[in-house]
């Protein structure tokens, strides 16, 4: 099982990515928000977290291996988890993926069976399913903004998650209360504590209102 590969990019196409390691030019198929990363990143050494996979009808024996990749563990899992629902599997996934996996589980978690139906190959009723199965599970994907945009000594990812649910405890929706960290985080101050980030995002929240 191939679960991550680093090597120098060569290469990017509209769904996929060469990566030289070794002695080894490896293939890697990707969904449309990695690929406009990865064109920034040509002739650069990258690492990209893989999903390995058999593609194929495996009754006449024609089965080729596929790697899928991501540049974050977090955007894998969450691909491996919209895969699984029922209709949707992985060429389907990597089609519809065009938003980051952020937006993608902002819709989820918010029911927004509208704006999921748009993306490529989805549609209402695979919407519907996706959003049934998946919803309850979208919390930290729908902040990964949050957690991975920022560096790690201006905020702590558990600070983020754990003032995001005091503040959906708080009476807030989980929509705004991801609007309000981000408009708080992208001040780019630093925050040691949960409280210390509350108080912010309230500070942040009066002036943009006055």
């Amino acid at each position: 099982m191939i679960t991550r590969i680093t090597g120098r990019l060569t290469h990017v196409d509209d769904d996929a990515a060469t990566l030289v390691a070794g002695a080894f030019d490896y293939q890697v198929l990707i969904p449309d928000f990695v690929r406009r990363q990865l064109q920034q990143r040509l002739a650069a050494d990258v690492s990209l977290f893989t999903v390995h996979y058999l593609e194929g009808n495996a009754a006449h024996g024609r089965l080729t291996p596929r790697l899928v990749g991501f540049l974050t563990e977090v955007e894998r899992e969450f691909f491996e988890m919209f895969c699984s629902v029922d209709g949707v599997g992985v060429r389907k996934a990597l089609r519809a993926m065009v938003r980051p996996v952020r937006d993608v589980a902002a819709l989820i978690a918010d029911q927004d069976a509208k704006g999921l139906a748009a993306l490529p190959g989805i549609g209402p009723a695979t919407a519907e399913r996706i959003i049934a199965k998946l919803r309850r599970k979208m919390c930290k994907f729908a902040l990964i903004a949050a957690r991975e945009e920022f560096a790690a000594d201006q905020v702590e990812h558990d600070v983020v998650r754990d003032t995001f649910l005091l503040l959906t405890q708080l009476g807030h929706s989980e929509a705004e209360a991801r609007r309000l960290l981000d408009e708080t985080l992208g001040t780019k101050q630093r925050f040691k504590d949960v409280d210390d980030l509350l108080h912010a995002v309230y500070e942040q929240s009066s002036k943009v209102a006055r």
